[in-house]
């Protein structure tokens, strides 16, 4: 009985959306909590999961697999597919979060680009920013979550951790593959990175 009540409100809840102009792929594979709110013009796709406190502008696309909860997104934001929006995150127009993306308790800019395999806790990101594959902020010291302040125009190389607190000024760059555990001044290239070895003609050793 209570399987059905849910596919009960699940059918409502679908039909209300469709109604008012979204427009779902596969609408039987989508969940939405009672409270949503969706604007105009959006695309939702197969097997996308809404939870409580969910607040979605115009334009927005969210591809498969994505899940949602107690966030704000913007106009004309772009997420997934199999991205996780967390809650205490707002999501600022034009940004975009791509697939295997984690984020929480994050503001992410206008136009700001986290595109893949990455994940962002505790952390302001300002506007244009771009944060390559593979970055982790390292928000929690195993007593307390601290936090990451990104700035406008920052690029973030990929395979990049951000050892928090830390602050990224406007137009630092981070190289790909560096462990950042000091701020980073304004339009200064931060770099951590061994020197590579190479052994010429190198044989193994045999059994």
């Amino acid at each position: 009985m209570k399987q059905l009540n849910i596919n009960k409100v699940q059918t409502s809840l679908r039909n209300k959306f469709l109604k008012s102009g979204v427009k779902m792929i596969g609408p039987d594979t989508i969940y939405f909590s009672k409270d949503t709110k969706i604007g105009k013009n959006v695309i939702i796709e197969p097997y996308v999961v809404i939870g409580s406190k969910v607040k979605i502008g115009n334009n927005v696309i969210i591809k498969s697999f994505s899940h949602l909860e107690n966030c704000k997104i913007e106009n004309k934001v772009e997420i997934g597919p199999y991205a996780r929006i967390r809650p205490g995150t707002t999501l600022k127009e034009g940004s975009k979060i791509g697939n295997f993306v984690e984020i929480k308790k994050s503001t992410l800019g206008r136009k700001s680009k986290v595109n893949h395999l990455t994940y962002i806790g505790d952390t302001s990101i300002g506007k244009s920013v771009n944060v390559g594959a593979g970055t982790i902020t390292c928000n929690y010291d195993g007593i307390k979550k601290n936090k990451t302040r990104i700035k406008d125009n920052v690029f973030i190389g990929s395979n990049s951790s951000l050892v928090d607190p830390i602050t990224l000024a406007e137009n630092s760059i981070v190289g790909a593959g560096s462990v950042i555990t000091r701020n980073v001044s304004k339009k200064s290239l931060a770099l951590t990175r061994s020197q590579q070895l190479e052994v010429k003609n190198y044989k193994k050793k045999s059994k």
